[in-house]
Parts: C-alpha cells; structure tokens; sequence
C-alpha cells in the first residue's frame, strides 16, 4: 500500500505541474482547492444521514444516474452526497438536482482519506461500476462503512485475476455486496473467492429507457428534417468521419445530422467543407430559416445528442475505429437500426443487438452501404429491426430497482 500510495502522491504532482498547461488538468486542480473547507461547510448543518455515491466521470455518472435518482425520490430521510474523479464528469453534472451536494473527490491519499470520512461520516458508501480507490476503501472497511459497488463488469483478463493483482483483490473483500452486469462476472469472482455478489444487470437500461418519455421537442431539428428520411451519426471520430463523407454525399435524399465526439475548430470545417448540399452548425441556427436549404447539420454543442435521436430513421456510432464505441443504448431506445465501427465487442447490448439484427459492425463505406441499402428501400425491414432494438431495451430493465431495494431494505 506504501507504494500504491506514493504512486497517488506522484500522479497528483504531475497532473499539478502540467495544470498550467492543460485545461482538464487545471480544472482537476482548481475543482479540489480548499475542497475540505468548502465540503465542511456544505455538510456539517445536516442532521440527516448521507449517502455517499462515487462516479469515475460522465459515463459512470449516467449509468448511476437512476440509482440516484431512486434513492433521492423513494428516501428523503437520506441526503445524498455525489462525487467525481474527473472534470469531465463534474463540470457537466456539478448542478445534478438529485443530489445534495456535488464534489471532486480528494485524491486517495491516506491523510486524504481520513479527512474526507471525518467530515462525511457516510451511512452508506456506494461506487458506480469502478474506480477501486484503495485507501478509500480500506478506511471504509475499518471504519465499518457499508459499501457498495454496481453496474461492475470483470473480465478474465483484469487485473483481479492476475498473479500481482493482490490488493486489488484484497479491495473487493471492502464491498458489502458487489452487483454485477452479468453471468461470467459472478463466475470469476467466485473463482477467487468472492459470493457476495448479484446479478442485478445494467442500470444504463432503465437510464435509457426513461429517455424517450422525458425528451424535449426541438422544432430546429422538425423544421430541418421536413419530409425527408434522417441519418443521425453520433460522437463521431476522424475514422468514422472519413468512411462516412462518401456516404453522406452518396445520398442527397437523405437528411444528415453529425455530432462529432470532439468539436475542435479544424474537424468542423473539414465537415463543412468535404459533405455536400449545404452543411450548418447548430450553435449558428437562430431560426428555422437558418436550417433552410441544408443537408447537413452539424451538433458542436454539448447535451443534447441522446435527445435528437427522437428524430432518426437510422444511426450510426462513433468510436469503433478507436478504443471503443460509444452509447449504442442511447438511439435504440428510441427504435432505431445501428451501424457502428469494428471495435464493439466489449459491451454486451452490442453483440446482443448484432445478434438480433439491430445493429451491424462495418469496416469500410461499402460495409455501411450493404447494411443501410436494404433499410433504405424497404420501411418495413427498417422498422422491423427497429422494434427489436427499443424491445431490446425495455426488456433489459429492472436493475435499479433491485439495487436500491438491496441496500436499503435488506
């Protein structure tokens, strides 16, 4: 632990040195200026107790979201405190009205550690998915904290299987119970020891299936899609962007909107410049007029992608060409066919849907071209697949309920 340790000191120094220079950095260091100070102040005039939920970042935020949701709604005799590892994830979510109070979380030092408890004094502590603070969790257990983790996902390969994965190991041993995605997951951990776990599923399926209910209307987007058929590409990346110009310009009668995954200047013009039939951007509509005469409209602002996906006759997913795609639940909530990259087979709603035929794996403008043509020229193979994507959704539910009903009922 001594080393763990010494490794969570030099990480922090580092990211402190190069702060000056990298805005996420900064904002990582700033976020956590006189952070003890501040959280006393926030949390010492509650006679409540208080619920502690950790997310890593974004993703981990909205795959938490319901449980949080759940337990703000169905206990209001607890307050919830919410914290984040990165900016990326407090920045956006900081104002969650779920939540009490939204912090960074100290860095896992031991000193650290003592003083975030000694303030907090958490009834429950709960994790989303990941992020094994080992200090944290270590003082959880002698300090007899109730802790939790859900949503997790463990893999043959992980570092919990692996000959010097010891205190990793010895960090699962913290956790009250450990609510698992799936099947294999309950099996490895047995297989070191580990039957305090449930299958509980996905809590990402009950987040996306509430979206369609509770998405806003965007006349904007209406007024562009009129009467014609819509294409939405989704968090693209330079890979996915350059197998899907030809695409794009190989379909004038079809209705384009693209939200890259990153919104730095010279991708949006390469946009602009490269799809043909008019392009737009949506931080430059005013008025329905502005989106008048144009094939393409481009989404350079940020928190309303999962919402459009109301809109579209069929969707494809960035990321694939990468480390891994991005949220395919998002759009087949909505019934939806997908497309995505070669790079999926990390997420299980993935490979099932491909299974099922609502979503395709494609490698090159060709591959995407077999796969839309069919969907294209015959409505009912298209809504067919469609049914099975948000049927695929609907039947995945339940997990939120059975993790809340867990941890406060048993």
């Amino acid at each position: 632990m001594c080393l763990y340790s010494l490794g969570i000191a030099a990480y922090t120094a580092a990211i402190k040195a190069v702060a000056p220079w990298k805005p996420k950095a900064r904002k990582w260091v700033e976020g956590r200026r006189g952070i003890f100070e501040r959280l006393e102040a926030a949390v010492s005039g509650s006679s409540k107790p208080i619920v502690w939920i950790h997310a890593s970042s974004l993703g981990e935020f909205e795959q938490g979201r319901p449980v949080i949701e759940m337990i703000h709604e169905r206990y209001p005799e607890y307050r919830i405190l919410l914290t984040f590892f990165s900016p990326s994830g407090y920045e956006i979510r900081k104002d969650f009205a779920a939540a009490d109070w939204v912090f960074y979380l100290p860095a896992d030092t031991p000193h650290n550690v003592r003083r975030f408890l000694d303030i907090v004094r958490p009834k429950f502590a709960v994790f989303v998915k990941y992020d094994y603070w080992l200090n944290y969790l270590k003082e959880l257990k002698n300090r007899k904290i109730q802790t939790y983790i859900f949503s997790s996902l463990f893999r043959r390969n992980s570092i919990f299987f692996k000959p010097w994965g010891w205190m990793f190991r010895r960090a699962l041993g913290t956790f009250e119970l450990i609510f698992v995605q799936n099947e294999e997951s309950k099996r490895l951990l047995a297989e070191i020891g580990f039957d305090n776990v449930i299958v509980a599923g996905d809590t990402r399926f009950d987040r996306v299936a509430a979206l369609p209910a509770q998405a806003s209307r965007y006349p904007l987007i209406e007024h562009f899609k009129g009467e014609s058929r819509l294409f939405i590409v989704g968090s693209s990346w330079r890979p996915d962007e350059d197998l899907l110009v030809p695409f794009v310009n190989a379909h004038p009668d079809v209705k384009f909107v693209i939200a890259p995954h990153e919104m730095e200047q010279p991708r949006i013009e390469r946009l602009i410049n490269e799809c043909a039939g008019g392009v737009v951007r949506y931080s430059e509509c005013r008025t329905e007029r502005d989106v008048e005469g144009a094939r393409v409209l481009i989404i350079d602002v940020i928190g309303i992608l999962n919402q459009l996906y109301q809109y579209a006759d069929w969707v494809y997913i960035g990321g694939g060409f990468g480390v891994c795609i991005h949220n395919t639940q998002e759009p087949a909530t909505y019934g939806v066919p997908i497309a995505f990259g070669p790079k999926y087979h990390k997420f299980k709603e993935a490979c099932d849907m491909i299974a099922l035929g609502a979503c395709a794996s494609v490698t090159t403008t060709e591959e995407l071209e077999e796969w839309f043509a069919p969907l294209k020229a015959d409505e009912k193979r298209r809504a067919h697949f469609a049914r099975i994507a948000a049927d695929y959704i609907a039947a995945n539910k339940g997990a939120t309920e059975l993790i809340v009903r867990t941890i406060f009922e048993v």
